[in-house]
């Protein structure tokens, strides 16, 4: 296996043959390739470029997996050895032990694979979350712009917790934004 994060006792968390594994360098052209495809819904101001992509991974990413807490912990999603999305826990608040989710999936499976690998990833990086880091609460931060995402949120036991009204500008507009919440019941 790649690199490990030294924060999880358990670095592959399964569901049938799906599973999420300690981000991969071999993805980051995937994942800079999506993330510049759906920009439109990312905190991204601009595409990424193949050297801000290596960058961020040389930089950044490495540095993560040898700290007792670091404020995000990424995975590549992958369907068999495959990667077909990446996403994890960001903005951790080890304090007040909550984080928010990061997800997207490779932009080709969206259209008919949206809820279905919605569901698997949450159901996976709830692991993560509660029963690995005992953190209490996990939450979606979305632009008000996908509300099929909601759908399968609630689907999967999340709530609707906040509305923040016209709190981003994006197209010459602005955009709510949209929490939805789930505490650790564990």
């Amino acid at each position: 296996m790649g690199r490990e994060y030294r924060v999880l006792k358990k670095q592959v968390f399964t569901k049938g043959l799906f599973q999420i594994v300690p981000i991969r360098d071999n993805d980051q052209l995937d994942i800079m390739k999506w993330r510049n495809e759906q920009i439109y819904h990312l905190r991204q101001n601009k595409p990424l470029t193949e050297q801000e992509q290596r960058n961020y991974f040389s930089n950044t990413i490495s540095n993560l997996f040898n700290q007792d807490q670091p404020n995000q912990i990424l995975f590549s999603y992958l369907e068999g050895d495959t990667c077909i999305g990446y996403g994890g826990l960001v903005h951790i608040n080890w304090v007040d032990r909550n984080a928010e989710i990061s997800f997207i999936m490779n932009t080709e499976l969206e259209k008919d694979n949206f809820e279905k690998h919605w569901s698997i990833y949450l159901n996976l990086i709830e692991e993560v979350a509660f029963k690995e880091l005992q953190l209490h609460k996990i939450y979606v931060y979305a632009f008000d712009l996908r509300p099929h995402l909601y759908t399968v949120l609630e689907l999967n036991g999340f709530i609707k917790e906040a509305e923040l009204k016209e709190h981003c500008y994006f197209n010459d507009t602005f955009k709510s934004v949209i929490i939805h919440s789930k505490w650790n019941k564990l």
